[in-house]
């Protein structure tokens, strides 16, 4: 099978090789559990790395998201805004906010540049207010042309329900653009990003087109609860495809089954790139079983060109 289209829903791009292989070494993936066999990416994941990767693959268009949350996570010091002196709190969240304007600009610039990159851009509940951050959201879709917003509720330490976010998620509705987030388990009792943190959102802002990236990770058998009652949840198969059979994760069957039970027209091929290659992860779709060959080649490109726009 030969998809027409080919499109990553989900790749990081870092400024540096240095960067991106230093951020690669200290990230745990711990969720899932062991697995000896899992294949992580040969790039670090600098611009240069993603335009290789997306010709020997034949992918069509990727949607680039910053390198930056990891990055925020070690500069807070994984500690809410409480934990810190005031004065070292509105350092920090100052020293964010300028990161996040500069690295959101420098995205969307790539993506001028390249065309088969799609800007999204990082939305940051402690970087600016609610007003602030609908403001820059507005300013960045009409001039740097961001196509969307990546969010990672773990790394920053926000639920989705958290009402500062109201703002975006109505700005996103009327602007036409979706949302892709990390979904998965968190470590500790504050369960950030599972499935089910997402409901009031969902429920709340039934225009809104929220896509939970890797199918709900760890937090897996959440996700069809979540995608029967709310159609405007869409999905990525991003990381989880690659961790199957590993303790936490579900089988490649069951994989697939979850796939075929949610709507295969509601999940897009994603590679969390430079964590995992896409000529891998497009193989790894190719021999899901239980699919028709149509519904491959929709997970592979042609759903995200309805969900995204692109």
């Amino acid at each position: 099978m030969t998809a027409n289209v080919v499109i990553d829903c989900h790749m990081h791009i870092y400024p540096t090789k240095s960067l991106g292989r230093e951020e690669k070494q200290t990230y745990d993936v711990w969720e899932y559990g062991h697995k000896p066999e899992v294949r992580l990416s040969k790039y670090d994941g600098d611009l240069d790395d993603a335009l290789q990767a997306i010709r020997e693959s034949g992918t069509s268009k990727a949607v680039a998201m910053s390198h930056l949350l990891v990055t925020i996570a070690n500069l807070r010091g994984n500690t809410e805004p409480s934990g810190r002196s005031t004065n070292q709190a509105i350092d920090t969240e100052v020293k964010i906010a300028q990161m996040l304007n500069d690295s959101n600009v420098s995205i969307c610039e790539l993506a001028r540049k390249h065309a088969e990159l799609v800007p999204f851009i990082i939305i940051d509940p402690y970087a600016l207010s609610p007003d602030e951050s609908e403001a820059r959201l507005r300013e960045m879709v009409a001039n740097h042309g961001a196509r969307g917003v990546k969010l990672h509720p773990v790394i920053q330490q926000f639920f989705p329900s958290d009402k500062r976010m109201w703002p975006t998620y109505r700005t996103c509705v009327e602007l036409g653009i979706p949302i892709l987030s990390h979904s998965g388990a968190a470590r500790g009792s504050k369960q950030y990003a599972e499935p089910r943190a997402f409901v009031e959102v969902l429920r709340e802002f039934p225009k809104l087109t929220l896509v939970l990236a890797h199918l709900g990770g760890a937090a897996w058998q959440q996700t069809l609860e979540v995608a029967r009652k709310y159609q405007n949840a869409y999905f990525d198969c991003s990381e989880v495809i690659e961790w199957v059979g590993a303790p936490s994760a579900p089988t490649f069957r069951e994989l697939a089954q979850l796939i075929k039970d949610v709507g295969p027209q509601r999940v897009m091929m994603g590679t969390d790139f430079p964590w995992y290659d896409l000529d891998r992860t497009i193989e790894l779709v190719k021999a899901l079983p239980i699919l028709s060959e149509e519904e491959k080649e929709g997970i592979l490109g042609t759903n995200a060109t309805h969900i995204l726009g692109i």
